[in-house]
């Protein structure tokens, strides 16, 4: 009796599915856009919650993420970059823009309050240093090639196992751990070392 194989896809049908999804998304077919948020909207979302530390903002920007994406789709161009890194550049864009209209706003309400007033609080990781640290790392996570950026935001923006996130994907458990170990190493380098934002 022969069995069913039920060998995980290989990097070279992965790659081949990307490419094949980026193609149609350019070239407008709908069924692809839902594709692509089925695969990447989590990465969007979490990228944008960690960045801006708000979930309803997050939440906000991916729907502006993937809308923007959509409209502009024709300015995608697959021979600078897999569509994953480019909706990442929309998301950090977006977040950017986020944190900015934030601080203007904590910027008057704390210039319109008589001197002496209590001043609101700065919410946590609100800090310009904190903020800075956040894109630093986005930026060296767009970087990254495709299928490592996606592992390490499964595993440290989505908090998913080294299991689930192979059970997510499709790709081997090896391949996984791999991912994540020379991904974290590769943010290091472009970080110029250890720093505790990549600690999670």
């Amino acid at each position: 009796m022969v069995l069913a194989s039920t060998t995980a896809p290989g990097p070279t049908d992965e790659v081949r599915e990307l490419v094949d999804l980026s193609r149609r998304f350019r070239e407008g077919d709908e069924e692809s856009f839902a594709a692509a948020y089925r695969r990447w909207g989590g990465m969007v979302h979490t990228m944008a919650w960690r960045t801006t530390g708000d979930r309803h903002t997050a939440e906000d920007i991916t729907q502006q993420v993937f809308f923007d994406a959509w409209r502009g789709r024709h300015r995608y161009d697959p021979q600078r970059g897999d569509l994953a890194a480019w909706l990442a550049g929309i998301t950090r864009h977006k977040a950017m823009d986020a944190l900015t209209a934030r601080t203007r706003t904590t910027m008057a309400v704390r210039a319109a309050l008589p001197d002496g007033d209590a001043r609101p609080e700065a919410a946590r990781g609100d800090s310009p240093e904190a903020a800075l640290d956040r894109v630093l790392v986005l930026d060296a996570l767009a970087a990254l090639p495709a299928t490592q950026r996606e592992v390490l935001c499964l595993a440290f923006y989505g908090g998913l196992t080294h299991v689930r996130i192979s059970e997510w994907t499709g790709i081997p458990l090896g391949t996984v751990k791999s991912h994540v170990r020379r991904g974290l190493l590769s943010l290091r380098r472009s970080l110029g070392g250890p720093r505790g934002y990549l600690e999670w």
